[in-house]
């Protein structure tokens, strides 16, 4: 797992500063988290979630929601409790952890969650369709985000173990990226180890 931590830091890095790359780098990343998909939850623990609950916190309930980087859906089924009200869309790369993430629906949440496989940079989906946008341990598209987020929406970017997450963007890069593209009212919030950046959709 190391050598994929490594590839996947590197990844992250070669894409926030050159988005171009991309279309060179998303196949042999979708290939590693196919290999993962299996006992990927043996690999995340709860604080996976905790910087995002805070996040969270005091953030009008939406009724449509995206929880990019979806993996095995375990960000996703908690909006669902969270937000009974909202349906969730969870999209990943992936398509081995897109099938885990329905093979471990429950059935009481299948009628508003949905997992879908797709590219976070090209998202088949309308703009503005989301009230909340959330990415966990996921590279930001910032021109996807800024397009798919409605108006006065809200975006949470989480990191399961901070700045340690191989998949990880610095709040400043990111409130830098996102500034330029109509984002604003940033919170930082930290769950030791877990980070999280919110921000609003102007």
């Amino acid at each position: 797992m190391i050598d994929g931590q490594r590839f996947a830091r590197f990844v992250t890095d070669m894409v926030v500063r050159r988005p171009a790359v991309w279309r060179l780098l998303r196949l042999p990343l979708r290939r590693m988290f196919d290999g993962l998909a299996s006992t990927w939850d043996t690999r995340i623990g709860p604080h996976h979630l905790w910087a995002l609950d805070l996040a969270l916190e005091g953030v009008s309930a939406p009724t449509h929601v995206l929880d990019l980087g979806t993996g095995t859906g375990v960000v996703a089924r908690a909006l669902a409790e969270r937000y009974p009200g909202a349906e969730v869309v969870g999209i990943d790369l992936s398509p081995g952890m897109i099938e885990e993430a329905r093979r471990q629906l429950p059935s009481e949440l299948g009628g508003r969650v949905r997992f879908e496989v797709g590219d976070a940079a090209a998202l088949a989906v309308p703009d503005g369709a989301f009230e909340l946008v959330v990415l966990s341990n996921m590279i930001p598209f910032s021109d996807e985000l800024a397009r798919v987020v409605a108006p006065d929406g809200t975006l949470v970017l989480s990191f399961s173990r901070g700045a340690e997450t191989p998949i990880y963007v610095a709040p400043a890069r990111s409130r830098e990226e996102l500034g330029r593209r109509g984002f604003a009212e940033f919170a930082e919030f930290s769950a030791e180890p877990a980070t999280a950046l919110r921000a609003k959709r102007r």
